[in-house]
């Protein structure tokens, strides 16, 4: 898929929120594994920083001395993220790679590494530009996507995956690409964010109940869920 759906608004029409109403919940999962592991940035960027929401949510929590800055290839959402700029958070229209030679504390690829051709080659240039890389990826290979099919090509339609990952092959990805893994936990995308629909509550429950017994195999078997990983 061409990274023309970014720019020339295609994506804006297909997600025309983008997706800032799930910004507060990442940010909360994103808050709570830098707490668990004592890492308090003075540094961030997110690369891919859509709307923005992401990165303002954060700068609420981290210190005041915290510089932010989030890269973004599309000018739609650069237009929606500027209303959340300030002093100590920023944003630029251009790819991470090529416009930017600094070094952060924190590298955010949120809901990212899955939009892009070259994604191993992406992982391995981004490595060296942070002490700690923060990744969200969404787990789209489950026994039941598969068997459907529709949900993988309803993600591909909708926000433009073009790899389906389960949570093993997303970790192989990183330390194929010379990643030490620090941290990783589930986050439940699909029940806390998917659609407030009778359908949807329903559905939600055979999830939650396997989750509660087993979590690798709840995951495995029904998905809805994304991987938080926190690496060097």
């Amino acid at each position: 898929m061409s990274e023309n759906i970014y720019t020339q608004g295609a994506y804006l029409e297909h997600n025309p929120t983008w997706h800032i109403e799930d910004s507060p919940w990442k940010a909360r999962h994103i808050i709570e594994i830098l707490r668990r592991n004592k890492i308090r940035p003075r540094t961030v960027v997110e690369i891919g920083s859509g709307a923005g929401e992401i990165l303002r949510q954060l700068q609420l929590s981290l210190d005041a001395e915290a510089q932010l800055v989030g890269y973004e290839v599309s000018p739609q959402a650069i237009a929606l993220s500027q209303a959340r700029a300030n002093q100590a958070l920023r944003f630029v229209q251009g790819d991470f790679l090529s416009a930017s030679t600094e070094y952060f504390d924190l590298v955010l690829m949120i809901d990212l590494i899955e939009h892009l051709e070259d994604y191993l080659g992406f992982l391995r240039a981004v490595r060296p530009r942070g002490e700690y890389k923060l990744l969200h990826i969404p787990l789209d290979l489950s026994v039941q996507t598969v068997l459907r099919m529709e949900p993988i090509l309803r993600v591909r339609r909708q926000v433009g995956h073009l790899h389906y990952f389960t949570k093993e092959l997303a970790l192989q990805a990183l330390c194929d690409s010379g990643y030490t893994i620090i941290d990783h936990c589930y986050t439940a995308s699909m029940n806390d964010l998917g659609p407030r629909t009778l359908r949807h509550r329903l559905a939600s429950l055979p999830r939650r109940l396997l989750y509660s017994v087993h979590r690798d195999l709840a995951v495995r078997l029904l998905g809805g869920y994304s991987l938080l990983v926190l690496a060097r």
